[in-house]
């Protein structure tokens, strides 16, 4: 539902499908994130669910960068279609 939402935003922007991009793989990662915590909220002793998620945060939080250095308008519109807060500096 959402997904396909998304897919077809993209879509329509880059005039083709294309699931290798960053923006769809940041998007593909946020849906799994967002699936795992709300599964760990009624589960909490899910170690494996845990090691997943922290996983998975970390591939997100790698392509963020990785867009955030090479294109930053790119990066503050799909912060702002995902919802997600910005990394915090030290």
């Amino acid at each position: 539902m959402v997904k396909n939402s998304f897919i077809s935003i993209i879509s329509r922007e880059k005039k083709e499908k294309n699931s290798g991009s960053v923006e769809f793989q940041l998007f593909h990662f946020t849906s799994k994130i967002r699936r795992l915590t709300s599964h760990l909220e009624l589960h909490k002793r899910d170690f494996l669910s845990q090691r997943s998620l922290r996983r998975i945060l970390g591939k997100r939080q790698r392509l963020l960068t990785y867009l955030s250095k090479t294109n930053k308008v790119r990066y503050k519109k799909l912060m702002d279609q995902l919802n997600i807060r910005k990394k915090k500096t030290r």
